[in-house]
């Protein structure tokens, strides 16, 4: 940072009494955890804001590449306590959602702090504001994100060990085959209705199916079925108890025939059913997941947790497969009042809902205005919009999709391209000399009892669950746990 920069930002005079009078003047509450610091320059502040919260964890997002801190002789403010705990510049190397993802757990909103150093805009102008409207989107997701979390988090527990008594063959991801074989992943968005035309085209000649594969939304699934287009694999990774509607359509639809295999979260809601499926378990990355299906020989793959079953069946798709991606139905958007293809699971609850004076169209139409006034869907627009730049291939959008991704290009795989080839999977048999939820609640306690891994384990599951932190020991923990009924 040159000396001219720097005069700009600070005062000449007595830059820490200046930092330390604006940090004096905020009003700062102890729900707050983390401290975002938009490009505070030299760091004048971070010393007096570790004085008012030294429990936050205090981060620093920078306009330009500063290396190392100056240290500035004779102010105390520079130094090791004016050191951010974390900070991003551009050559970090990683994009700026992606750094405050791994340096801020889901958390509300009410917990993270913007701070910004005004003179900062002046110098760096827009540099300045993209960091401000990055740093806002991803509080917003991640306000999003602990809501849902607080919401479901007992319900996604229980789902875990309920899904291990479920599943009984595991599909191998490790012995998977990474050759070009090209993928379709399909969403639920109204335009799916618009590419099943084009995707059938390709399927009327038996080489041109074996040419791509389709990774399926379970929401999807219904349409597809009814077009006599049946998934390769199919994803779901919500814990609520409506998404296992998505489910049991292909199970009715199948006049017989088995259900394609699935792709799921084990915190997700899946029938009962899906124990006769081969199934792709997905580990979130947690700790808590990963001890378990790891010291139960569990075969699975580990994807982040999207918030958005499309950006997770995107995730598994780069995993899967280093051929082409293609997607189809990914609106993110309401067509008019549809907000899904048709036939859809829930049209069927609807349906059933229906009398004269609340006849379905009103219901529509009042679940349309819902979807639109909750903004989830801008948001997660959003996401991708910054998001289709980190993904290691480009993505080919079929028939209309969201504005975001550019379809001026996209051509679907016909017979006869180069590098054609089929996604092929190994499954494994899972058999257990016990109860596997049994065994799973065992790996848990003896991990709450284990030094190494005790305080992280007891603060996922504190969070988890809603517990009063800090306090609560293991054996306290796990019988909090099993007076759940998690079984």
């Amino acid at each position: 940072m040159n000396q001219e920069k720097i005069a700009s930002l600070h005062s000449r005079y007595n830059p820490c009494g200046e930092a330390e009078r604006y940090i004096d003047s905020l009003t700062l509450n102890e729900k707050i955890r983390f401290f975002i610091l938009i490009e505070p320059g030299l760091g004048y502040m971070v010393a007096p804001l570790r004085k008012r919260a030294p429990d936050a964890k205090v981060i620093a997002l920078h306009a330009e590449n500063l290396g190392q801190m100056p240290t500035v002789q004779g102010t105390e403010a520079i130094g090791p306590a004016a050191k951010p705990d974390s900070q991003w510049h551009p050559e970090t190397g990683v994009s700026v959602q992606e750094f405050l993802e791994a340096e801020i757990p889901d958390s509300e909103a009410s917990e993270i702090r913007i701070l910004e150093w005004r003179p900062a805009l002046n110098v760096y102008g827009r540099s300045y504001l993209a960091l401000l409207e990055e740093t806002a989107a991803f509080i917003k997701r991640s306000d999003a994100s602990a809501r849902t979390a607080k919401t479901f988090g007992l319900r996604w527990f229980k789902n875990f060990f309920k899904n291990l008594s479920i599943i009984k063959i595991a599909i191998n991801p490790i012995n998977r085959n990474l050759s070009l074989a090209s993928l379709l992943v399909t969403g639920a968005g109204p335009s799916l209705e618009d590419a099943i035309p084009i995707i059938k085209q390709a399927n009327e000649n038996e080489t041109a199916r074996s040419a791509f594969f389709i990774l399926a939304s379970s929401s999807s699934v219904a349409a597809l079925e009814a077009n006599d287009l049946r998934p390769d694999l199919a994803i779901s990774t919500d814990g609520s108890n409506w998404a296992r509607l998505h489910l049991y359509s292909s199970f009715r639809s199948n006049s017989g025939k088995k259900a394609c295999p699935l792709a799921v979260a084990l915190t997700a809601a899946i029938p009962s059913q899906c124990g006769d499926l081969p199934v792709l378990v997905i580990c979130d990355g947690s700790l808590w997941q990963t001890l378990i299906l790891q010291e139960m020989q569990i075969p699975f793959i580990a994807l982040p947790q999207r918030g958005t079953v499309t950006a997770a069946a995107l995730d598994l798709a780069f995993a899967l497969s280093g051929g082409q991606i293609y997607i189809a139905g990914i609106d993110l958007e309401n067509r008019d009042m549809r907000s899904h293809v048709r036939p859809y699971s829930f049209e069927y609850l609807i349906e059933e809902k229906a009398i004269r004076t609340d006849p379905a169209y009103s219901q529509t139409y009042r679940r349309s205005s819902l979807l639109k006034e909750g903004g989830s869907y801008g948001i997660y627009a959003s996401w991708f919009k910054k998001q289709l730049s980190l993904y290691p291939r480009p993505i080919n959008p079929i028939g209309k999709n969201n504005s975001v991704f550019d379809s001026s290009k996209a051509t679907f795989p016909y017979p006869g391209e180069q590098g054609m080839d089929t996604l092929k999977f190994q499954t494994v048999p899972l058999n257990f000399d016990a109860s596997p939820s049994e065994k799973a609640l065992e790996i848990l306690e003896n991990g709450l009892k284990d030094p190494a891994l005790s305080e992280a384990l007891q603060k996922e599951l504190n969070s988890l669950l809603l517990l009063k932190s800090g306090t609560i020991s293991h054996n306290e923990l796990i019988d909090i746990i099993r007076s759940r009924n998690i079984f």
